[in-house]
């Protein structure tokens, strides 16, 4: 387990090292142009980066176990942030997303995110074979589920609405539901999220600009073309570090959500593909890792962790590449550091907590 966790650590410390590379070079001409300043956005990245880099090598070292004595609290806290985001976030692009506390920003959907892969692996564990009840065993974590997606979506965000109920439902596989419980709520929940995505304006013109790019051709829309641009420009090797063109303001805040575009200008596809490979075996590693956790609560932490992460680059690639709708998901580790970012890296700390634990701790 130890060797996992140095895989891991090696594997994110790896990325870390590309995001700060990319987002250097994503952001230069943007920074000197509106802040005269060819680093100003890379310093700002390079803080949170060893902030969040300290606070994932402390939760490492936090025995695992204290945080399922805190999952309600965390779920209330989120859920209580989720209440209030549509009336104090600051409407961006057509979304109330975000909470401004003047010394930082935050994403409550991101704090969501883990809070409920937390206390989800806490009642399956609690539950045990009583998983596999409608009444007492699954409905219970379904209405978390549908409370948080809800709130999520009609931010409008409809991304991490789906990430959230794509993760949850995958824990409780994991943890012994009832795969007709799965199946007929999962058919539900796609159904009401489906038709309030299209009622909503923001999600329902992204919605329709991607189907009719598919049926009837032409561009989703213009971060989407210079983004396939980009990637058609790098070819097999890329372009050079550096020498990105669509970074020049091309591809708007090219150093964020689309950052993959621009790796993939100046590594090449076989750049490209490296990138992806490391995210597929940090997928594996991670799955190791919740294999052989010392307990149930340990697995479905780890298992929930990792897939979130890996399916949020897997999205994330197919938004920047033209295959998905284009929604607001970073690149885990690469982009340009936020809410998500930090989130991202409390959240692999516990899964090297969980790695690096054999006896029971104190707070068993």
């Amino acid at each position: 387990m130890r060797k996992a966790a140095f895989i891991i650590f090696a594997l994110v410390i790896a990325l870390i090292t590309v995001g700060l590379v990319m987002v250097l070079t994503a952001s230069s001409t943007f920074s000197i142009i509106f802040t005269e300043s060819v680093f100003h956005f890379f310093n700002s990245h390079l803080s949170k980066v060893f902030l969040a880099v300290f606070f994932m090598c402390v939760f490492a070292f936090l025995p695992y176990d204290i945080y399922r004595h805190f999952s309600k609290i965390g779920m209330i806290l989120a859920l209580a942030l989720l209440l209030i985001t549509p009336f104090v976030a600051e409407n961006t692009k057509g979304a109330m997303r975000w909470i401004n506390l003047y010394l930082f920003t935050i994403q409550p959907a991101d704090i969501a995110k883990l809070f409920i892969i937390i206390h989800l692996a806490r009642l399956i564990e609690a539950k045990g074979k009583e998983i596999e009840e409608l009444k007492y065993g699954f409905l219970p974590p379904l209405i978390w589920i549908v409370l948080f997606s809800g709130l999520i979506i009609i931010q409008p965000n409809v991304s991490n609405a789906v990430l959230i109920i794509l993760i949850s439902f995958s824990i409780l596989y994991v943890g012994g539901a009832r795969l007709k419980h799965l199946f007929l709520s999962s058919l539900t929940l796609i159904a009401a999220g489906g038709a309030m995505a299209m009622i909503l304006p923001h999600s329902r013109s992204r919605i329709l600009t991607f189907f009719t790019s598919m049926t009837q051709g032409g561009d989703i829309n213009l971060q989407v073309k210079q983004g396939i641009i980009a990637l058609g420009s790098g070819g097999m090797w890329g372009v050079g570090i550096g020498h990105s063109r669509q970074s020049d303001l091309f591809i708007p805040e090219a150093y964020g959500d689309f950052i993959f575009t621009v790796l993939g200008e100046e590594v090449g596809f076989v750049g490209s593909a490296i990138v992806l490979f490391v995210y597929l075996v940090l997928f594996i590693s991670g799955i190791l890792v919740a294999k052989n956790a010392k307990d149930e609560f340990g697995k479905l932490l780890a298992f929930g962790i990792t897939f979130l992460i890996s399916i949020s680059a897997f999205i994330n690639v197919g938004v920047t590449s033209g295959l998905l709708p284009t929604t607001g998901l970073p690149l885990p580790f690469i982009s340009y550091g936020g809410s998500s970012m930090l989130a991202t890296y409390f959240s692999i700390g516990m899964v090297l907590s969980v790695s690096i634990s054999k006896k029971p701790s104190l707070f068993s």
